[in-house]
């Protein structure tokens, strides 16, 4: 009879306990990284009246007779999963998802958070600002960070200045265009500079004389016609050296090399290579006898040679006409300009000096022209004076001097870099300054048929104070300096135990390692899987729904058990009232 008494009091008071972890649930509906707990029941030692029997002859065995002495609370168990993202718009505040927690220090004491509200305090630290907890992580140095040793407190002042740091390395990518036209001639502009070229024989073809190009012939009767201006020639073509019309252009005496061809009075012509003729005279043995009506006097071309502006400077003064590799016209009014290169591909590199001062140097890929021999080649420059140095003036009416030698690029035909310089040194030097060596690397460039993508990008910076902090899903802060760059200050730590659940509360969100969570391993997010987003907080796994539900589950358990009492007491009092 009193069993049942007990056993209902050890169901009041598990049920009391599974109500009281409800409570706390929707208590905490609303805890940035709260995680919700359960109960769970298991009853309790049994008494045994007759134990179990095994069959025996002609008898059966006999199951053991038990009676149970209640309920009594199993575990309550912390459910680890994740609560929604909730965005705050503020760029300090850090969201965890996945199995990781948050470590926080407090002296030599270490503790673990899911709770991401963090700020920076009056001194520059990353703390928990309702606890001052300081968040752990590794700091950088000069952009790199370096996760391989021990996490500490994360300091960023505000205000904090980057020193001015001088460029040491430009590196140049992206394409330049294989089909990319070669000027074909040139003219106009000044500071010309002419080139010749030989044509000797047939299969070069004709050469036309403009008057950018004159030719000069080399004939078999030494003759040599010079400066001729207009025209079509071929290597063994004629040329035409005089022509007769009248008896008072004189005569016509032939000298080695040279033919005539006569126009006789009755229309027929003949051909020869020795001899004097003249208009009027009579020719032949023809009856009666014909005259010569007009003769006409070649020559044959043994080789051509061709001047022509290989070079010519332009300027608003003097602009210079192009004629490029496709028949198209291009009219310049500034830079040099040669037969057979491309027009230059220009890309303005910005480099800085070890005060910090910026120079935009420009830098040009010009394409020579593509031959058997030498394939596609691209010089790499700057504009000079012929000397190699080229002065720069600054915005400030100061000047800058570079120095850079050209330097060749070949290309195989698949569009990779093949041979020449993949990196050069180019010299800066700004007024009194020191000399400063800049490498130019190359070797990431491409060239295929399409446009001109090229691009450099050098290291190097001007003075700057921290203006902004922004934090990635890998956890790394990164600050935007006033001078326009982006550095790495430092990477927030995450930790992962292998049962979190196992953690020991210690209030305001705040775990402890416990014997059951196991020890916990610091690493940053990426390398244990978890992601972190930034300018948001998890909210509390809570739900509220199911909650309710236990609740009403919990409250019928509570008055069941209540009743196996009240009616335990009324069969006691029949018991007692027997006697009476």
């Amino acid at each position: 009879m009193m069993r049942s008494l007990f056993s209902g009091v050890s169901g009041l008071k598990s049920h009391q306990t599974r109500m009281d972890t409800i409570g706390n649930n929707i208590a905490n509906v609303n805890t940035t990284g709260f995680k919700s707990s359960r109960t769970t029941f298991a009853d309790t030692l049994s008494q045994t009246l007759t134990g179990a029997s095994s069959p025996n002859g002609n008898l059966g065995g006999t199951n053991p007779k038990q009676i149970g002495l209640g309920t009594g609370v199993a575990s309550i168990d912390m459910i680890f999963t994740d609560g929604s993202v909730q965005s705050t718009g503020k760029n300090t505040d850090l969201c965890l998802s996945g199995n990781g927690l948050f470590v926080v220090n407090s002296g030599n004491q270490r503790y673990y958070t899911r709770d991401g509200a963090f700020e920076f305090d009056a001194e520059g630290n990353y703390v928990l600002p309702g606890s001052g907890l300081f968040v752990q992580g590794w700091m950088g140095e000069n952009g790199t960070i370096n996760t391989s040793g021990a996490a500490g407190n994360i300091q960023i002042p505000a205000g904090k200045s980057m020193a001015a740091a001088a460029s040491s390395i430009a590196t140049y990518a992206n394409n330049l265009n294989a089909a990319a036209l070669t000027i074909k001639s040139i003219s106009g502009g000044g500071s010309q500079v002419t080139s010749t070229k030989d044509y000797d024989n047939a299969s070069q073809g004709s050469v036309s004389a403009t008057q950018e190009g004159p030719v000069t012939l080399t004939t078999a009767d030494g003759t040599n016609p010079a400066n001729l201006q207009s025209g079509s020639y071929i290597v063994g073509g004629s040329y035409k050296v005089a022509s007769y019309a009248t008896a008072a252009d004189g005569t016509a005496t032939l000298t080695t090399g040279q033919t005539a061809t006569l126009t006789l009075s009755d229309g027929t012509t003949a051909t020869v290579s020795t001899g004097s003729f003249k208009v009027g005279d009579t020719y032949g043995t023809a009856t009666p006898p014909l005259t010569i009506s007009s003769i006409s006097v070649e020559t044959t071309i043994s080789k051509i040679t061709k001047t022509y502006v290989s070079e010519s400077e332009a300027s608003s003064a003097s602009p210079i006409t192009l004629t490029m590799s496709d028949g198209s016209k291009v009219t310049e009014t500034s830079g040099k300009y040669k037969v057979g290169n491309s027009l230059p591909v220009t890309t303005t590199l910005t480099a800085y000096d070890t005060l910090g001062n910026a120079h935009s140097i420009p830098v040009y890929f010009t394409k020579t022209k593509t031959d058997s021999t030498t394939g596609n080649q691209w010089t790499v420059s700057v504009a000079t004076d012929g000397s190699g140095k080229a002065t720069i003036k600054e915005d400030d009416g100061s000047e800058t001097v570079i120095t850079m030698p050209d330097t060749i690029l070949q290309f195989t035909t698949d569009g990779k870099l093949d041979s020449g310089s993949s990196s050069v040194d180019l010299t800066l030097q700004n007024g009194a300054q020191a000399s400063q060596s800049i490498t130019l690397v190359m070797d990431s460039l491409t060239q295929y048929a399409g446009n001109s993508t090229i691009n450099g990008k050098a290291d190097g910076n001007a003075a700057g104070t921290l203006s902004s902090v922004s934090v990635d899903s890998s956890g790394i802060i990164t600050g935007t300096y006033t001078n326009g760059v982006k550095q790495a200050e430092a990477q927030v730590a995450v930790a992962q135990f292998t049962n979190a659940s196992g953690l020991l509360k210690t209030g305001n969100s705040l775990y402890q390692e416990s014997n059951n969570s196991g020890t916990a391993n610091i690493k940053t997010a990426a390398d244990l899987g978890v992601t972190i987003t930034p300018s948001a907080l998890e909210m509390s796994n809570v739900d509220i729904a199911n909650e309710f539900s236990d609740m009403i589950v919990t409250q019928r358990g509570f008055q069941s058990n209540s009743k196996i009492i009240t009616v335990g007491d009324e069969m006691l009092e029949t018991m007692i009232n027997m006697k009476r």
